[in-house]
């Protein structure tokens, strides 16, 4: 069994990550990315809590005969920085854990 004084020394890390953790989050909710499709007509940012803050459609992507074609580059690009989002949490984690993958955390 641990002794006492180990327990205490894990439950300080513990909580030292968990604190670390938190600031982590709030950086990432600053934290944006952005992807683009259809060479730039369309163009899709993310922050760090996989949100999508800003959608930008320069007006040559709007063809009202073809509306899937706008429909697909927007679904192109936000899927694109949501990924873009979520691998920058996952680096940013890698670092903060040492590369341990704790399932649930992000």
């Amino acid at each position: 069994m641990m002794g006492g004084g180990n327990m205490q020394k894990m439950m300080k890390q513990v909580q030292k990550m968990q604190a670390e953790m938190a600031k982590m989050q709030e950086e990432m909710g600053e934290r944006t990315v952005e992807s683009t499709a259809g060479g730039g007509v369309v163009k899709v940012v993310a922050n760090g809590r996989q949100e999508v803050v800003s959608v930008e459609i320069k007006p040559e992507a709007v063809d009202p005969e073809d509306v899937e074609m706008l429909q697909d580059l927007i679904l192109t690009a936000v899927n694109g920085a949501l990924k873009q989002s979520q691998e920058m949490v996952s680096r940013e984690m890698g670092k903060l854990t040492g590369g341990l993958n704790i399932p649930g955390m992000f």
